[in-house]
């Protein structure tokens, strides 16, 4: 009788362990189904809507709209499309838009340009949003140069007679906008204002197969685009709008004959606008993410390095595309101390790595960055010119009248480090590496030597 107990309490006990494993699998197979769908509706959310937009509404439920002081518009329209709907059947008309409208999406895409809609046979995007840049209107214009090329393209091919000809008219203007996301089950990204209107404009009062933006949007270009003056237009509380065309590259900024493709210098200078955004988010970075006991590696101290590496480089004679990789080098170089007091170059380079790449700098440049980050290691041991200027810039306070109150700096953070412990050994350590110092670029020497020397002596007396 008990023997028989014993089973059938076994059996029980084996049964509930079954029934607890079905349940156990049950739960994490409904959560992993759950994860799914999640990452599904994540998935086609930020098809849908700009990353921090889908961010924001997945958080908060909701999104609150932005104001952005410089957005560029474009506004594309098919010419004759009400005759080429008569022309085709549904299928081919819808396969073929289908066709175009992809293109434009990997174009502005290419060019960190949010989509906006499609109505019909017009396509709407912006460039400025939801991040903002100083780089929008010419990266709209690179943009709408690509697609009326395809376009062309496309109409060649189609004079064999057995597809409709597609014209297109692109308007084009820049200025401030209201961004936002409308409807509540099914939402999208839209953005109003009167700049938005005068894209409109702009493209309605154009010519097929040409590219038509404002005067405002003239300005911000004209030095890097051919641009054709055709007159004045009336907009409502606007008064009468410059237009031009735009024809293409500059003949300097020109890859081929007839101006349609950039050549190094354009990237270059194109590359140099850009960093002027790079530079404004690393230096807020710097100034949020510090320690606030650098009282030396601080937020002045990256300005002075990449004011110096370009007063050094302009007078060593270097180009344009080695002093945006110099001055980039000089902007990270000490980012890494956001992570770690010790090998912070390693750190910076780390960070470069990461965010460089969302500036658009390709693999090289940022290859020639890092080697000069880290060879701001002290002792600096430079071989190439590029080297020299970063290894003098960084250690321009040697040479400095205000040389003592910035040593006081560098020795109260070391002191805080654990790296120093009295300032009489700081002076020693000072004047012993102040005599073995010496700047290698000839303007650095011209600059900071004499300097240096007094500098010596007035460490000296401190002793």
């Amino acid at each position: 009788m008990l023997f028989l107990i014993g089973l059938l309490y076994i059996w029980f006990i084996f049964r509930i362990k079954k029934i607890r494993q079905k349940l156990e699998l049950d739960y994490h197979e409904k959560n992993l189904e759950l994860i799914f769908q999640k990452e599904k509706a994540e998935k086609l959310l930020s098809t849908l809507l700009p990353k921090q937009t889908a961010e924001e509404l997945q958080l908060k439920g909701k999104v609150s709209s932005r104001r952005f002081r410089m957005v560029t518009v474009l506004f594309s329209d098919i010419h004759g499309f009400t005759k080429i709907v008569e022309q085709m059947n549904p299928e081919d008309l819808i396969d073929e838009l289908d066709k175009f409208f992809m293109q434009f999406d990997a174009i502005v895409e290419k060019y960190n340009i949010e989509k906006i809609k499609t109505v019909g046979d017009a396509y709407m995007c912006a460039g400025g949003i939801p991040n903002k840049n100083r780089t929008n209107p010419i990266e709209v214009i690179l943009a709408a140069i690509e697609i009326q090329q395809y376009m062309k393209h496309m109409t060649i091919r189609s004079k064999d007679g057995k597809k409709a000809i597609w014209g297109l008219r692109i308007g084009v203007h820049t200025g401030p906008v209201i961004a936002g996301v409308v409807g509540s089950k099914k939402v999208s990204y839209d953005i109003w204002g009167d700049t938005v209107n005068t894209a409109s404009r702009m493209e309605s009062s154009g010519a097929v197969g040409e590219i038509n933006i404002s005067g405002m949007t003239y300005m911000l270009v004209k030095e890097f685009f051919i641009c054709q003056y055709r007159g004045r237009m009336p907009v409502k509380y606007k008064g009468n709008i410059d237009m031009y065309f735009v024809k293409g590259f500059k003949p300097n900024m020109a890859a081929d004959i007839k101006g349609l493709l950039p050549n190094e210098y354009f990237i270059t200078r194109f590359q140099m606008l850009r960093y002027d955004d790079l530079e404004e988010s690393i230096l807020t970075k710097l100034e949020n993410e510090l320690p606030k006991n650098l009282y030396y590696h601080n937020l002045k101290h990256t300005i002075d390095v990449i004011t110096e590496v370009e007063i050094i480089g302009r007078k060593e004679g270097i180009t344009e595309s080695e002093m945006l990789i110099l001055k980039t080098a000089a902007l990270f170089h000490d980012t890494g101390f956001i992570l770690s007091y010790n090998n912070h170059e390693e750190y910076s380079v780390k960070l470069a790595r990461h965010i460089l790449p969302q500036f658009f700098y390709n693999e090289k440049q940022i290859d020639k960055i890092a080697g000069l980050i880290m060879n701001t290691k002290n002792p600096p041991e430079p071989t190439t010119l590029l080297e020299m200027i970063i290894c003098d810039a960084d250690l321009d306070y040697l040479g400095r009248t205000d040389f003592i109150p910035v040593s006081g700096n560098l020795y109260r953070e070391l002191k805080e480090y654990g790296k120093i412990k009295s300032i009489d050994g700081w002076n020693r350590l000072q004047i012993k590496f102040i005599e073995n110092h010496q700047y290698f670029t000839q303007t650095a020497r011209n600059m900071r030597d004499v300097n240096k020397n007094k500098q010596l002596d007035k460490l000296r007396e401190l002793i």
